[in-house]
């Protein structure tokens, strides 16, 4: 007789246990640090464990994105235009991960998880519908009294740190993701301390997609030790401190001054469910004058 091979009930099975990474340069290493950190559900049940990064990972991602910047801002407003929107593709398939990651981050029923995500999603095909009108929109024919033509047209900034929101875990993070690689910049972006796992999962999403290795570069840990490294780096151009506590926010702004970035002021309390804006696709732009004389 035949030797029975019994596999046992679903409910006896130990899951396995996952331990995340950064998403850096289009890779995923390990914090060089070697520390991770357990991220729990709304109730305070155990998930998984995320990379605590550092501040070395961070110039990492910085080093990153600005490899990358010069051939994603050189790229023509179209073609980012179809990466932005094939990203939104990707996280289209999956879906369903999103909004039981989503649910668990943030306490809420099903129903409104499937909302966030639905919004997130289509906040991704908004921003990328916007790549190849920035310039007719934001750009401008200056009126000259003499023989010159004189127009302005808007840049990408550079590098970009970005503080995810810590409450919105998917809806805001692509909030204030998108418009910064929308309009040609590359990022580095600290995702929300407690509530990182939809972060993670839009960087796998990310690097199955079409999207440039080293454009967005995602970091989790403790934003308080992360983000005052990003504000004083010099090859970080522009800082957006959303996510950042309230009590180091000042500190940030005087750190990101001392290097000459552009600072997004945040609202208190942003509400990333309402129709966006051109206001962050604004924020991380700078107009380029051009004068050319007239008949020659």
């Amino acid at each position: 007789m035949s030797e029975r091979i019994s596999l046992g009930r679903a409910e006896n099975r130990i899951a396995v246990a996952k331990t995340y990474k950064l998403y850096i340069g289009g890779a995923f290493p390990r914090s060089e640090s070697g520390r991770s950190y357990p991220v729990n559900d709304a109730k305070g049940a155990f998930l998984a464990n995320a990379a605590q990064g550092s501040r070395k990972d961070a110039r990492d991602a910085v080093a990153a994105a600005r490899k990358a910047f010069g051939g994603w801002s050189g790229a023509t407003a179209y073609n980012r235009g179809q990466v932005l929107y094939r990203v939104a593709e990707v996280l289209e398939g999956r879906r369903e991960q999103f909004i039981a990651e989503v649910g668990a981050a943030e306490g809420v029923a099903v129903k409104k998880a499937q909302s966030l995500v639905d919004a997130a999603i289509d906040r991704w095909v908004w921003y990328a519908g916007w790549t190849d009108k920035i310039a007719t929109v934001l750009g401008a024919s200056n009126p000259v009294a003499g023989p010159y033509f004189s127009f302005s047209v808007p840049e990408p900034t550079g590098v970009v740190a970005v503080l995810a929101p810590q409450q919105s875990s998917l809806l805001g993070l692509v909030s204030v993701v998108a418009p910064v690689i929308a309009s040609g910049n590359t990022a580095v972006v600290v995702a929300s301390q407690d509530r990182p796992l939809p972060a993670i999962t839009l960087s796998e999403v990310l690097a199955t997609s079409d999207l440039p290795g080293g454009v967005v570069n995602i970091l989790t840990g403790r934003t308080a030790e992360i983000a005052p490294w990003l504000a004083s780096h010099g090859d970080v151009n522009a800082l957006d401190p959303t996510g950042a506590p309230e009590a180091v926010r000042a500190d940030l702004e005087r750190s990101a001054a001392g290097t000459v970035k552009r600072v997004l002021r945040a609202r208190t309390s942003e509400d990333f469910t309402r129709e966006p804006d051109l206001a962050r696709l604004r924020a991380f732009l700078e107009s380029k004058t051009v004068w050319h004389p007239v008949g020659v």
